[in-house]
């Protein structure tokens, strides 16, 4: 099959090859003639639309036609917009729930309903076994990152905050910061500050040690600069390299995994494959009492109603639908239009038009199950099952604060192809396309473009909760073995 129908209600459907100009191509019953070139994975009329009428996609509107498009046309950004306006859809409903592929993943046998965790003192449980050199503040980078060329077991964690900072937004970033240095990845760390930096290296030192921190610390001015606090930074980090290899394994419930959910660079193919087969694994991991965190709240815009109508309370729904109402605000002010960044250009390239396109398949990624709570950025759970956290769609800044959160893994979808990591969280590479996976094959791990071949999303999804057992347990991912650890925390105001 030359194409891909998605819903009975769609107007549109998929090209599953570059579809040339005069090809004909069978859509159930009805013979369509291709009058344009459509490239892979982008979408094609299955019926003359009318100018401003709705273009439908997993049965749901995805836009509006801003000229009359031909049964067989090339549908994309020359011909249909978002009818998207600050505050609402433009008088379009949604229906009562997306026709993103999804698939009730019960039954689906997994070999084993555990994985070999790291228990630390407050009871969490570790997948990895870090030690941590963390600056406290920009100015102490050139010692973390001497340290960690010098020892390169440890994972040399700088940054470009600390300092000039003010109210919420130094808040936030101390409590990432903190929250780092206590993950249950890491076995020890070694703070390192300048000492007259707003952050108050010394404070979070005693505070940490106080919840049971394996911890060191040193300030650069105090212990001489930098050459000397590279000299007494080494030799603290092989102490605290030291004190972490005591940690062993053990069985531990899959019931205590947390896993924080991302897509990025994505592409048509995305909301197809990727993020609903991962939503299958969210859904497993949930029926077995794990916790799946959904983040990005940009990329919910146009299918946030869908997303609230799955909330657990009011309470919960309102958060959500309030949350997107702030984002939209906040560009409001600076006097931008969403559709002109959500799809990015690479989106676009991959085939997705609309903003309500893109966030109908992101959503998918969180699966069926209610959601239970709503979050802070980077602020933990305290209930288990499906929760929603409070970020904006940059991929660094939102996984940052999935893995603040208590997040031990993350899983990222992409249909471009994107190699982001985290320092001390494993991330799992999901290509929603075989072309992809295939080309970048020393960034992806997993490839559920084989849905478009044909195997079940139940299957696919059962195949990353495995590979996400496996990472558990210890296997690297891509971005490990590349060094990906990249990091970025949301500003929450002017810096000084």
């Amino acid at each position: 099959m030359a194409v891909l129908h998605l819903h009975p209600a769609d107007n549109v459907a998929l090209a599953l090859d570059q579809l040339s100009p005069g090809t004909p191509v069978e859509v159930g019953s009805r013979l369509v003639k291709i009058r344009d070139a459509v490239p892979y994975g982008h979408k094609f009329a299955l019926e003359a639309i009318p100018l401003g009428a709705q273009v439908i996609k997993y049965g749901q509107p995805i836009g509006r036609s801003t000229q009359p498009v031909a049964q067989g046309a090339y549908v994309h950004v020359h011909n249909l917009a978002s009818a998207y306006k600050l505050g609402h859809i433009d008088e379009i409903e949604l229906q009562e729930s997306s026709s993103v592929p999804r698939a009730v993943p019960a039954g689906t046998p997994l070999s084993k309903a555990e994985f070999l965790g790291f228990r630390r003192r407050d009871g969490r449980v570790g997948v990895r076994n870090h030690t941590l050199v963390l600056a406290t503040v920009h100015c102490a980078n050139g010692v973390v990152e001497r340290i960690g060329r010098l020892v390169p077991e440890v994972v040399a964690l700088p940054h470009v905050y600390g300092c000039g900072q003010l109210g919420e937004d130094l808040a936030q970033t101390r409590r990432v910061l903190e929250a780092y240095a206590s993950h249950p990845n890491v076995g020890a760390v070694l703070l390192i500050g300048l000492g007259c930096e707003t952050m108050p290296t010394m404070e979070m030192s005693h505070e940490l040690r106080e919840q049971g921190v394996t911890l060191q610390h040193l300030l650069i001015q105090e212990v001489g600069g930098s050459r000397a606090a590279v000299e007494r930074g080494v030799s603290l980090a092989r102490e605290l390299l030291q004190a972490a290899a005591g940690a062993r394994r053990e069985p531990v419930p899959v019931s205590e995994l947390m896993v924080g959910v991302e897509c990025g660079g994505s592409d048509a193919w995305s909301g197809v494959t990727a993020n609903p087969a991962v939503g299958v694994a969210a859904d497993l991991l949930v029926s077995l009492g794990g916790t799946v965190v959904l983040s990005e709240v940009t990329e919910f815009i146009g299918a946030e109603r869908l997303l609230a109508a799955r909330a657990a309370s009011p309470e919960v729904a309102q958060h959500i639908l309030a949350a997107v109402a702030r984002r939209e605000a906040v560009t409001k002010e600076l006097g931008v239009d969403l559709r002109g960044a959500q799809p990015s250009p690479g989106n676009m390239a991959g085939g997705l038009t609309t903003i309500e396109e893109k966030s109908l398949g992101a959503i998918a990624k969180g699966g069926t199950a209610p959601v239970r709570e709503f979050l802070a950025y980077g602020q933990p759970p305290t209930a288990q099952g499906l929760v929603v956290m409070d970020t904006a769609g940059n991929d660094l800044e939102s996984v940052t604060a999935m893995v603040a959160g208590g997040a031990q893994v993350v899983l990222f979808t992409t249909g471009r192809g994107s190699p982001v990591g985290n320092p001390i969280a494993p991330v799992i590479k999901v290509a929603s396309n075989t072309p992809v996976y295939e080309r970048l094959l020393d960034d992806m791990d997993l490839n559920a473009g084989t849905v478009i071949a044909g195997e079940a999303l139940n299957e696919v999804g059962g195949r990353i909760l495995e590979l996400l057992l496996a990472v558990a347990d210890g296997t690297s991912t891509a971005a490990e073995q590349w060094g990906h650890h990249e990091f970025a925390i949301e500003p929450r105001g002017p810096r000084v």
